[in-house]
């Protein structure tokens, strides 16, 4: 099969290589999954950064096949596997496992993928392959950091960096949940790119005070809710704006690693900090959140924002373009 790889950490354009793989490298179809022949591989800021070896990442396996996200066609099942999930339009999650463990070698930048059928989806008719391909890491991290403490309906909730990819299906989430959303920017096409979706009232973060923002948007009540794509970077911020027994939902903190936490400025708002991580949903969890993203695609309300593709002998651009952090929207390598 066709697909790229790399054998060490490193710089995208030195160590990932793209060519054949013999077919045998999965070895056998296991019972309980199926196989995918992939259309689209979506790439995630976690897939560049076990690339890169960032934070002192080592090489898990001898050769890894990146990325986690993917959509194509089932073409083969293992036992115990019904074979009317054979030619199936299918969304995947999760291929490569989640950090801190080994995982699987072979994510879904290759020509085929085998997987448990448990994270196997199928992808709503009105969802092209490449839109499939941005609904695994991203829109269930957003789906668990807008809902994982229960409904949003008639709450504020602020989304740091709405223009993301995380961001942007959060704030989307969000307003199909009931709630008013703010949202933080850094620049006025990112601005555009969330207007886009519904949301008015956006805040530049390189314009403005955001904390003294919000307080005035909210009449000095803070927010609900703050879906935080940078914790450490917006703490300062963020212990400003909250209402009592307010949620924090942070799925990154790159800039600030290791923030010193200042307690009682949460303690004494009776707030909750969540850590969401996408690659440990919980199977409740992801299930609610499919039935939810096929409900959004069936009446056109589910956007899913592709900034680039990328062929796969391209793949060393398409891993630059997200690292730079410049892409508005999703960074997908298209695979047939």
């Amino acid at each position: 099969m066709r697909a790229a790889w790399y054998r060490k950490t490193g710089p995208a354009s030195e160590v990932l290589e793209v060519g054949s793989l013999p077919d045998e490298i999965s070895g056998p179809l296991q019972a309980g999954n199926v196989t995918i022949r992939l259309e689209a591989s979506g790439i995630n800021p976690a897939d560049v950064k076990r690339r890169a070896g960032w934070g002192g990442m080592a090489m898990e396996h001898d050769l890894v096949v990146p990325h986690a996200d993917g959509a194509g066609v089932v073409v083969e099942t293992g036992k115990d596997v019904p074979m009317d999930w054979i030619g199936r339009r299918v969304w995947v999650r999760n291929a490569q496992g989640g950090y801190g463990e080994a995982g699987r070698a072979l994510g879904t930048a290759a020509e085929t993928v085998s997987l448990p059928v448990e994270q196997v989806f199928s992808l709503p008719d009105e969802l092209e392959f490449a839109e499939g391909a941005c609904l695994g890491i991203p829109a269930l991290t957003a789906y668990d950091a807008v809902f994982a403490n229960g409904p949003v309906a008639g709450q504020t909730i602020l989304v740091t960096g709405a223009a993301g990819a995380v961001g942007h299906f959060a704030a989307q989430f969000a307003r199909a949940g009931g709630a008013r959303v703010i949202a933080t920017v850094s620049s006025a096409e990112k601005a555009a790119h969330v207007h886009a979706i519904g949301v008015n009232e956006i805040l530049s973060r390189h314009d403005v005070d955001i904390a003294e923002s919000v307080l005035a948007m909210t009449d000095g009540q803070g927010v609900d809710r703050v879906v935080e794509v940078d914790f450490g970077a917006n703490l300062d911020a963020t212990r400003q704006i909250l209402k009592p027994h307010a949620v924090v939902a942070a799925y990154s903190s790159t800039a600030v690693p290791e923030p010193v936490l200042p307690y009682y400025a949460f303690a004494f708002r009776g707030a909750t900090l969540r850590f969401v991580q996408g690659f440990l949903l919980t199977p409740d969890t992801v299930a609610a959140a499919v039935e939810f993203f096929d409900e959004l695609a069936g009446r056109g309300d589910l956007h899913v924002a592709i900034a680039e593709q990328y062929p796969l002998d391209r793949i060393a651009e398409a891993h630059q373009r997200v690292e730079a952090g410049s892409a508005i929207g999703n960074v997908v390598v298209d695979i047939a």
